[in-house]
């Protein structure tokens, strides 16, 4: 096993997309394609990516094994339900909800306990959010201009997914389709932020 593959291993075994692991160490997915695949040999951001995968650098470069000869696993901060987009909308009223028999996923994020997982549904939030996506939802996190966001609406049964907007003290929720028929919709106390997503990822 190489540097790329052990790099795939753990990014795979942390619920990461290759996507996510170069936002997390701010590099472009062409450039980590390149390390996964071994045309990069010795990448400049190994530290970065190993404090990414929560991993030695030594692990990853050479297969040295540390911590008396056992290698650390994948830090999971947590494990977090998979709602529906119904109970999303319910979920500051948490007891009505019941979240044991959920399908759930590990986070490796620091999150609190009321945290949730949803499956993106729709095409509001192309392309950067695709039908399926997963997105990990902390109702206590503060939401802020530009966070993704779901919103309960007042008048409907069910939570929306979309970017908060902040602008001269007025809130929208923002779809980044560009195609979406209402683009932008103003909150006048029309809605409640249920929370904010604080990491996304693939449906497997």
């Amino acid at each position: 096993m190489n540097l790329g593959n052990r790099i795939i291993e753990r990014r795979k075994a942390l619920g990461m997309t290759q996507k996510n692991l170069a936002e997390l160490i701010q590099t472009s997915q062409q450039s980590l394609q390149k390390i996964e695949d071994g045309t990069t040999k010795n990448p400049r951001k190994l530290i970065e990516i190993a404090k990414a995968l929560e991993c030695s650098p030594e692990w990853l470069q050479h297969g040295i094994e540390t911590n008396d000869n056992v290698i650390p696993g994948p830090l999971v901060k947590s494990r977090l339900p998979l709602i529906s987009w119904v109970q999303a909308g319910a979920w500051s009223e948490i007891q009505e909800v019941s979240p044991l028999e959920a399908e759930h996923f590990m986070c490796p994020v620091n999150c609190s306990e009321k945290s949730f997982v949803l499956k993106v549904q729709g095409i509001s939030m192309e392309p950067k959010f695709l039908d399926g996506d997963l997105i990990f939802v902390d109702p206590e996190a503060r939401p802020e201009h530009g966070s993704y966001v779901v919103a309960r609406l007042d008048d409907e049964n069910q939570a929306t997914f979309k970017q908060l907007i902040i602008e001269g003290g007025q809130k929208f929720l923002k779809a980044l389709n560009p195609n979406w028929p209402d683009p932008l919709m103003p909150i006048n106390g029309n809605c409640t932020i249920v929370g904010k997503v604080v990491f996304t990822g693939k449906s497997l």
